[in-house]
């Protein structure tokens, strides 16, 4: 009896030999039996900067391994390095391991020389997720905040936001969310510049600020143990303007610029202005903008506070806009230069949740979706990081996850391993190469 054939199917078997044409008398062929080649040599950057952060060594200890130890193949932080390098690749689905667990690059990224986990090993850990585990994930990531700073800093200004996951399946915590008109996961996100500090997966059920005071609570008394002086900023648009947020702020002594919803009340206050906007709108036909401020108080409030106003008139009528503080300074400086820039936390939650995949949350159970956007968060962190510690000064330098991964990650290269060495032969021509270079140079620097 024939014995099975127990020979991996590879590339070339599965497709043969792809036809390309001719060119004059040539004919031009393919096929997938180049050997040890890869298209991910910027994978070696990654798992650089994860060397010098220790950051997914340190992700590991947060989850528990309930394995036999004496039956282990691939560890948790092997597993973590493999499943995060994919997603900052571009990699998102689990399924796409079945082939890249054979590619050398990142095995060597990973620190092995054998196959990496598969597919199913994979899936199995995100069932060990617990809330534990995002506990201490998320503690990491805010450990990790605070290490990248050489000096304290005299000033964090903490960005809180919320947008959708939209789901597809029937996923534990799956509601219908009017203003989003689908069903959905509703995060919470919270960024200090371009640094994630948090990435908190919620049912969307409820109120869309629920469970910040008492994340903004853990944060800031983090920072001032880590940072005794440091002054807290806490900048949100008006689905974060709580009564029980304000209060808590005034009296812990942080400090707050928040969006203030339009209402009756606060239209009486700017009738006036609106008027003489109207009237300067019509007789210059160029649009008219006024910022200004007046005390207010909601009737919930138990004190008048400072409330900044932006006035716009012009083609398509007003456009006012409402923001209440606890900061002194000039209104048009605090409204253009502090409150306008919380926008740029909305292009940071776009980074992490297109450019590296945080609404592939199709697991059954809320636990370990909650993993998966974690997982995406450790991405975010390495590529953020990539982008401070390596490409400062290039071109670069600010270019978000899909350019870097275009330009500087996504690089063919055929690898020889043997006993001395493992040899990268990089595309000669490729234009991102003294880029590249320059980057695992800074990252390899004491």
């Amino acid at each position: 009896m024939p014995k099975p054939n127990c020979t991996p199917q590879t590339a070339a078997d599965e497709v043969g030999v792809i036809d390309f044409g001719r060119l004059g008398r040539r004919k031009i062929e393919g096929r997938f039996d180049g050997g040890s080649m890869t298209s991910d040599a910027g994978v070696m950057l990654l798992a650089e900067v994860d060397r010098r952060l220790g950051l997914l060594g340190a992700a590991a200890r947060c989850i528990a391994d309930p394995r036999d130890p004496l039956l282990i193949t691939h560890s948790v932080r092997d597993m973590l390095r493999q499943r995060v390098y994919g997603l900052a690749l571009g990699w998102e689905d689990l399924n796409d391991h079945g082939a890249l667990r054979r590619d050398v690059a990142m095995q060597t990224a990973v620190g092995v020389e054998r196959d990496i986990a598969s597919a199913p090993t994979l899936c199995r850990l995100e069932k060990w997720a617990d809330r534990a585990t995002a506990w201490k994930l998320h503690e990491l990531l805010v450990e990790q905040f605070i290490a990248s700073f050489e000096s304290p800093p005299e000033e964090v200004v903490l960005d809180f936001d919320a947008t959708d996951n939209p789901l597809h399946g029937q996923q534990e915590g799956r509601f219908f969310h009017g203003y989003y008109d689908s069903y959905c996961y509703l995060p919470l996100y919270v960024f200090c510049g371009q640094q994630l500090l948090c990435a908190y997966l919620r049912p969307s059920n409820i109120d869309g600020a629920r469970h910040t005071a008492a994340i903004l609570k853990l944060l800031v008394r983090r920072l001032r143990q880590a940072w005794p002086g440091v002054r807290v900023v806490f900048r949100a648009d008006s689905g974060f303007c709580r009564q029980r947020i304000l209060n808590w702020c005034e009296r812990s002594g942080v400090h707050y610029i928040v969006g203030l919803a339009r209402n009756a009340r606060l239209q009486a206050q700017v009738a006036l202005a609106e008027l003489w906007l109207h009237d300067e709108y019509e007789r210059s036909r160029a649009k008219q903008r006024l910022v200004g401020e007046f005390d207010y108080a909601a009737q919930s409030w138990p004190h008048e506070r400072r409330v900044i106003t932006r006035l716009e008139w012009g083609e398509q009528g007003c456009n006012p806009r409402f923001v209440v503080t606890n900061l002194e300074g000039d209104p048009q400086i605090l409204y253009d230069g502090l409150y306008c820039q919380r926008g740029e936390a909305e292009n940071r939650i776009k980074e992490a949740q297109v450019g590296l995949f945080a609404t592939r949350t199709s697991c059954q159970v809320l636990r370990s979706n909650q993993l998966r956007m974690l997982l995406s968060a450790l991405g975010y962190v390495l590529i953020e990081r990539l982008r401070a510690l390596a490409l400062q000064g290039t071109a670069l330098a600010t270019a978000q996850v899909d350019t870097l991964r275009i330009r500087l990650l996504k690089v063919a290269a055929v690898i020889t391993r043997n006993t001395r060495r493992i040899r990268l032969y990089l595309a000669s021509h490729w234009p991102s190469a003294p880029i590249f270079a320059h980057a695992m140079s800074q990252l390899r620097s004491p």
